[in-house]
């Protein structure tokens, strides 16, 4: 089996959680992945090969959103969710990747559950609404709502990708339109109205972990500027990649390896 790949439900107190593991290690690594259209169910082998720089030293855990979600859950929910999924699982300590609506999750874990964060980095991600963030997951939800969900899955992937990312794999989007438009309608609503309810900027001098921010200027999702209004709010270590937006944690070639040299550091 891939990295000893393993997926599995997780039974809570009050719900379920899809979650997925791989790698030899001993250290345990989260990461909590952005919102998306289609869950992480399936896609163990994937994200294991996306992400082997990390097989040998971690043991690596994915931690879906919860199985019944439910109107007004906010992203301090969701650090709730992670935190008790943490704790069934017996893992303390734990290094924290949390990328775009994953790192508003993992600000609120890190400040609600020190205990269990070693070192935290934040991809691509902000701390509070923002008019950029604001205005794209408005018109996100408004196409779901519509039911134009290629017209959603197609604007995703222009606002995430960088010009040239989009030029190469133009010809492929109308497939992908197909095969990430949502699952659950109604579900991905509800998660993306969490997106707008992230007020953690006022909390972050609470955080004493070490944490490492990353991200790119052009960032048409959350905007470039959040990365840097964390890192200065935090005063810690940052890297934005000067060409390159939302989905920088897919093209950067070297996104990978600057998380591992900041955790192994």
């Amino acid at each position: 089996m891939l990295y000893r790949l393993k997926e599995f439900k997780l039974e809570l107190p009050h719900t379920k959680i899809d979650c997925i593991a791989f790698g030899c290690g001993t250290k345990p690594l989260v990461m909590i992945q952005g919102l998306n259209t289609r869950g992480i169910k399936g896609a163990g082998a994937s994200l294991a090969w996306m992400y082997r720089i990390f097989a040998k030293d971690y043991r690596v855990y994915f931690f879906d959103r919860r199985e019944q979600v439910f109107n007004g859950i906010t992203t301090r929910d969701l650090a709730a969710d992670v935190a008790a999924a943490m704790d069934a699982l017996q893992l303390r300590d734990a290094d924290i990747l949390g990328v775009s609506q994953g790192g508003m999750i993992a600000q609120y874990l890190a400040i609600d559950r020190p205990d269990l964060v070693h070192k935290l980095v934040l991809a691509v991600t902000c701390s509070r609404d923002n008019d950029t963030v604001c205005s794209v997951v408005r018109h996100w939800i408004k196409l779901t709502e519509q039911g134009a969900m290629k017209e959603l899955v197609s604007d995703m992937a222009e606002r995430m990708y960088s010009p040239a990312y989009l030029k190469r794999y133009r010809p492929f989007l109308p497939l992908l339109t197909i095969l990430q438009k949502p699952k659950d309608v109604a579900r991905f609503l509800i998660l993306a109205k969490a997106c707008l309810g992230c007020r953690v900027y006022e909390e972050l001098e609470r955080i004493q972990c070490p944490v490492f921010v990353i991200g790119g200027r052009q960032d048409q999702v959350v905007g470039g500027a959040a990365s840097e209004e964390i890192a200065k709010k935090l005063g810690c270590k940052i890297h934005l990649y000067d060409h390159l937006g939302h989905a920088a944690y897919e093209e950067a070639k070297d996104f990978n390896q600057r998380v591992y040299d900041f955790l192994r550091e």
